[in-house]
């Protein structure tokens, strides 16, 4: 199930709510969450209900266990007992296929590959219990001695299978004491309509119109075509991904739960190291805090940390040869930075850092997107001249028909609209009848536009699928 699909919005969030609410014990409260939780993950893959119950289970126990031995070497042995298990679990479903194929590859073998369906948002939820267990040994948090409770925070559906990355520390006390107002409540409901609309609206809309360009013959596409198409796929995958985030955001706000940021318009950024600050967030801060800080961080073997960190994020992403490389790109950019580059562009006039950064991405895009490195490869030397011609009259149709679109899409992956809002707002400080104007009257117009134009767009619409659901 889905955030973005009709059985979510018309039915399963509906029963959910009401049920919640009409309910005003806590305790059973949490019951609602975690047994709608369970549904929730269930619903497409029932049996991989299992590996998270699994971690909860696991993670539950090494964290009581942290604590009972704090301050020796017992509870440093189950610290690594939940890294290992951890990661073990992850590397069984998300990776042993992938280290089999090399294997064979690499020594001339034929052993068996074994093809085992990818739980979905494993990635996630074995990081936040692995966080978890480290914080408890950090003395940050205490143990949850209640394992229900514990396993609200893993299976909560709202972050549950795309993330943000929850670390426990960010809503134990919301696990035990949260409450909702309905200030709280109609933020929340704002922010998941805007990220609904980011996802139907924008994501799907930029995916369908980059197939064109990028399922197609290299052979015969154009320069621009190329170019319009890593463009829009990079529209794609902000969207959807940030949509999703926000989605997550404004259902836990409307129970009581506070999350973090994940995104922060990081096309606008003036350096690779800054759109990484920006850019998937809550992943960034994990391997800052519990990989490339306890590693020495800059403090000692720089480069070697930013290695290990930027060959993992790749990694992480997916089982795959070019997410690896994705990684490694990305290690370059951020060390040449951090010697002298930063330095560099911090002079420079900020639309060329601006134009920098937005290069960069856009060709790490390109080894994001093909799993064959050769037609990736192929898809490079198309977007810098190795093409058949530089335009075509299928890319002056495509762009003319959506020039609107890409506009809304550009302005939208940007803070204008919300500063222009806010820019309003602040004509408006001495006259409140306008503030509460466009806080309870404009706002919540525009909210119910996009929510009735994504629910359309949805009835209409096949092309639906979330692009992080994979990682």
């Amino acid at each position: 199930m889905v955030f973005s699909s009709l059985v979510f919005l018309c039915i399963f969030m509906p029963v959910n709510l009401f049920l919640y609410f009409i309910i005003k014990d806590k305790t059973w409260r949490n019951w609602v969450l975690i047994i709608s939780s369970l549904v929730f993950y269930a619903w497409g893959e029932p049996v991989w209900i299992t590996a998270m119950l699994f971690s909860g289970v696991f993670d539950y126990f090494n964290g009581l266990m942290v604590e009972k031995y704090h301050g020796t070497w017992k509870a440093k042995a189950f610290v690594a007992l939940s890294v290992a298990g951890n990661l073990l679990l992850l590397g069984i479903f998300k990776y042993s296929g992938f280290f089999m194929e090399n294997i064979n590859a690499l020594f001339g073998l034929s052993l068996p590959v074994p093809r085992i369906s990818l739980p979905i948002g494993i990635s996630f939820y074995t990081f936040q219990t692995i966080s978890y267990v480290v914080d408890v040994y950090r003395g940050e948090v205490k143990a949850q001695k209640s394992f229900f409770k514990l396993l609200l925070f893993v299976s909560l559906f709202h972050q549950l299978v795309a993330g943000p990355i929850v670390r426990y520390s960010d809503i134990a006390t919301e696990i035990e004491h949260r409450r909702v107002t309905p200030a709280g409540f109609s933020d929340g409901v704002s922010r998941f309509i805007v990220g609904l609309g980011k996802k139907v609206l924008i994501a799907n809309t930029a995916g369908e119109l980059a197939l064109t360009f990028l399922n197609t013959d290299y052979g015969r596409l154009p320069v621009t075509g190329a170019w319009l198409g890593i463009l829009l796929y990079s529209f794609q995958i902000y969207f959807d991904f940030s949509g999703y985030s926000d989605m997550a955001i404004g259902l836990g706000r409307m129970y009581g739960f506070t999350y973090k940021e994940n995104f922060d318009y990081p096309y606008v950024s003036k350096s690779v190291t800054e759109f990484w600050r920006r850019w998937h967030i809550s992943l960034g801060t994990f391997f800052r805090d519990y990989l490339y800080i306890p590693l020495g961080g800059n403090r000692r073997h720089l480069t070697r940390n930013l290695l290990v960190v930027w060959f993992l994020t790749g990694l992480w992403h997916g089982a795959s040869w070019n997410f690896i490389i994705w990684g490694l790109y990305y290690f370059v950019f951020v060390f040449i930075e951090k010697i002298f580059l930063k330095k560099i562009l911090d002079r420079l006039p900020s639309v060329f850092s601006r134009l920098y950064t937005l290069l960069v991405v856009l060709i790490g895009w390109v080894f994001f997107y093909h799993t064959d490195m050769g037609q990736g490869l192929r898809f490079l030397g198309v977007m810098f001249g190795k093409a058949s011609a530089f335009t075509n009259s299928e890319v002056s149709i495509v762009f003319r028909s959506n020039a609107v679109f890409l506009i809304i899409a550009a302005i939208a992956s940007t803070p204008l609209a919300v500063r222009l809002f806010n820019a309003i707002k602040a004509c408006f400080k001495d006259n409140r009848a306008r503030i509460a104007f466009m806080d309870n009257v404009f706002r919540p117009v525009i909210n119910i536009l996009i929510l009735v134009l994504s629910l359309a767009f949805l009835v209409g619409q096949s092309y639906n699928p979330f692009l992080y659901f994979r990682f």
